[in-house]
């Protein structure tokens, strides 16, 4: 029994990485409730700078954010309903225009800022479609995007490499939105799955700061998964049953590694000392 818990929890902590850490968020989670007639859509944002205010406006099909940072180099992700705005977006920070990553969905936006300047700053989002345009509000399900509610600091992917645009980081990063959330399991997958995650990763996170020979641990520790990871750059994950189907090869292919692997060999060398 102690066993099968030892094995769930390295299980937990070994392939979570892979999927929950590929955002490498630094822990300033904003929620925006946006009222729309009767209805609220819920925004939420995880990035290195606080949003200290915002506002929509539904006539410009604008949604203006007010931020504060007290970095120079800022990088923040949100989930943007598309019930609330959508179409082709224009962007700007401070009046200049900006070209953040953007990938759409049926049910949402996925947009990567990353802009350097420190203190207070503006962005503009202003789409061409606003929800009061594309569906009336009572044959609307209004939805809600759930993002992870991380308690501190850098989360494990950005603690164990160093950096938020080191390879590895950027490998996972690009997973994410290049092939995850392009599909509507993938999507689902990482809003429900980072639910969980993000319950611990700042612990090992912060662990992982305080400890370099942690850090070195872990390092190690993700070496293999990331290799195995760089497997799905040679192919297409363009549908859900490919997403599913390269998901679960990957999976079994990092259990293999880290338990099926080991336990043989622990096993094999058992039996000699016994027989010897």
């Amino acid at each position: 029994m102690k066993t099968k818990l030892f094995i769930s929890f390295l299980l937990i902590l070994v392939i979570t990485p892979a999927f929950g850490i590929l955002s490498d968020r630094t822990g300033l989670v904003s929620r925006l409730d946006i009222k729309v007639g009767e209805d609220t859509i819920e925004v939420e944002t995880v990035a290195n700078y606080d949003i200290a205010d915002f506002k929509f406006s539904e006539q410009e099909k604008k949604l203006t954010l007010f931020v504060n940072s007290g970095l120079e180099n800022n990088l923040g992700e949100m989930y943007l309903p598309q019930n609330l705005l959508s179409g082709d977006f224009t962007f700007f920070i401070n009046g200049t225009e900006i070209f953040p990553k953007v990938n759409t969905n049926d049910s949402i936006s996925f947009i990567t800022f990353n802009f350097t300047g420190a203190g207070k700053n503006t962005i503009e989002i202003i789409g061409t479609r606003v929800f009061a345009e594309s569906t009336k509000p009572e044959e609307s399900t209004v939805s809600k995007v759930l993002l992870p509610t991380p308690k501190s600091g850098c989360l494990i992917a950005t603690a164990t490499y160093g950096s938020e645009l080191s390879t590895q980081v950027q490998q996972l990063r690009e997973l994410r939105d290049n092939s995850l959330l392009q599909t509507e399991s993938g999507t689902s997958f990482m809003n429900s799955f980072n639910q969980f995650y993000y319950s611990f990763s700042p612990t090992i996170a912060d662990w992982e700061r305080e400890n370099p020979v942690f850090r070195e641990a872990v390092k190690i520790t993700l070496t293999p998964l990331i290799a195995s990871l760089s497997i799905l750059n040679y192919v297409n994950m363009d549908s859900e049953i490919s997403v599913l189907g390269y998901g679960i090869s990957l999976i079994s292919l990092n259990v293999g590694m880290y338990f099926v692997g080991p336990t043989v060999v622990i096993h094999t060398i058992r039996k000699k000392i016994k027989k010897s």
